[in-house]
């Protein structure tokens, strides 16, 4: 079997257990990750080009004049010591770890990819295909419809922001003749600053334009694949290739990618911004809430579970859990398992139930696929 030297260890106890990651840190073209670094423990926090971290991820990095790099892909560590490909691992029993399929549809194809993102300057403005258009266009079977859950600010950054959409859509040959001529200019003209804090959720459909602003850590869930049209070359100095500017294609077909629709400033947050729903609410301690459902995209949902106290839980559904404020434990088969701040993990459908537990109150955030 392939070996991943990614740093990303993650024990696995028994098979009625969370599955818990470690680091997965996967370079980009743009800088961040000081945050992560802080996380991670490190002595001398820094940005650099790995400002992501793939949390249970069954997706290798497209990361042209890299491809001698294994990056994007996690790895567990098993009992015995062996480092597996996390995909490896759940497609030995799938149905335990995912959940019994509906639609016949294999399973493996639909779990969300999911990133600590922490940005330490403006990203490349991009668009992302639609499933429809990947499937068309691309021979491949996921676009790239993708959430934010904000986690935090860095203390430096006055007024944090994301673009989504073209507030003020160029027509298809002025936007080619910015593109050709790199006039961002007259690019970032064509949206408003959409502003930002900690709690915040949006959902950027695939083909909506966009860019996140510096100095945001958050949790971006995704379609599992990393397509990209990559419509500004440079940022902070670092020139992206031509290969990777246009998903390998040509700049009409990466234009056939775009939404030109107009987002008018007063729709922005009723198109991108999602308000949690309350599911239950629990008289021993906490609540869930819907923050994306499979009303607003058949792609992926995700769940926050609030702890201030205990949750007990039915779970048919394999999910990605992230802690995001405080700390406790999950409780599986009597067993409790503790849980800090930003750990992450897999919990698998055939565990049938479990119940988070906290004195001070913790967080989590769930993610299922679509």
């Amino acid at each position: 079997m392939k070996q991943f030297s990614n740093g990303n260890n993650a024990i696995v106890n028994s098979k009625k257990s969370i599955v818990r990651f470690g680091p997965n840190r996967v370079w980009r073209t743009y800088q961040g990750g000081k945050v992560l670094d802080t996380i991670e423990g490190k002595p001398e926090p820094i940005d650099s080009h790995f400002p992501e971290d793939w949390i249970g991820s069954f997706v290798e990095a497209r990361n042209p004049g890299r491809s001698d790099q294994e990056e994007g892909l996690s790895c567990v560590a098993t009992a015995e010591g062996q480092s597996v490909l996390f995909r490896d691992f759940v497609n030995q029993d799938p149905e335990f770890f995912l959940g019994k399929s509906e639609s016949g549809l294999n399973q493996m194809d639909a779990i969300p990819l999911v990133k600590f993102l922490d940005s330490a300057t403006r990203l490349h403005f991009q668009a992302h295909p639609t499933v429809a258009f990947a499937r068309e266009r691309l021979d491949c079977n996921r676009g790239k419809t993708e959430a934010y859950v904000i986690l935090a600010i860095r203390e430096d950054v006055a007024n944090p922001y994301i673009y989504a959409g073209f507030q003020r859509p160029p027509s298809r040959d002025e936007l080619k003749k910015w593109i050709i001529e790199q006039d961002i200019e007259s690019i970032e003209k064509c949206f408003t600053p959409i502003p930002v804090k900690p709690g915040d959720v949006f959902l950027i459909p695939g083909g909506r334009p966009h860019a996140l602003g510096e100095g945001i850590l958050m949790l971006e869930i995704m379609e599992a694949s990393d397509l990209a049209v990559r419509f500004e070359f440079e940022r902070e100095g670092f020139e992206i290739p031509e290969e990777a500017r246009f998903m390998g294609r040509d700049i009409e077909t990466a234009l056939d990618v775009f939404n030109f629709e107009a987002v008018e400033d007063e729709a922005i947050d009723s198109v991108f911004r999602c308000s949690p729903k309350l599911l239950e609410e629990y008289s021993s301690g906490g609540r869930v809430e819907e923050l994306i459902g499979y009303d607003k995209t058949p792609c992926f949902s995700i769940i926050r579970s609030i702890i201030s106290g205990e949750i007990e839980k039915p779970i048919t559904q394999g999910f990605i859990g992230v802690v995001t404020s405080g700390d406790g434990s999950v409780r599986i088969d009597g067993v409790d398992t503790k849980l800090g701040l930003w750990d992450r993990f897999y919990c698998p459908a055939g565990v049938g139930h479990i119940t988070y537990l906290s004195e001070e109150g913790m967080t989590v955030v769930e993610c299922y696929s679509g």
